[in-house]
């Protein structure tokens, strides 16, 4: 396995982490295209879903992961 290359765990956490951020992005768009520019409960439930999977994901490939 080289430097670079990812194993199938972290191919996995990546593709949830970039689902989450898509879901959390599209909600965003809708809730200000209707004019709502308050947190709402569905903005916090997929922030947190996003966050938690950015958690999974090293620094190298997108997430806030350390080690």
């Amino acid at each position: 396995m080289g430097l670079f290359s990812k194993s199938p765990e972290e191919k996995a956490a990546i593709a949830e982490m970039k689902a989450a951020d898509k879901a959390l992005n599209d909600n965003t768009d809708r809730e200000n295209r209707a004019g709502i520019y308050d947190e709402t409960p569905e903005y916090q439930r997929l922030n947190a879903a996003a966050n938690r999977a950015a958690a999974k994901v090293s620094r190298w490939h997108g997430g806030t992961k350390r080690s």
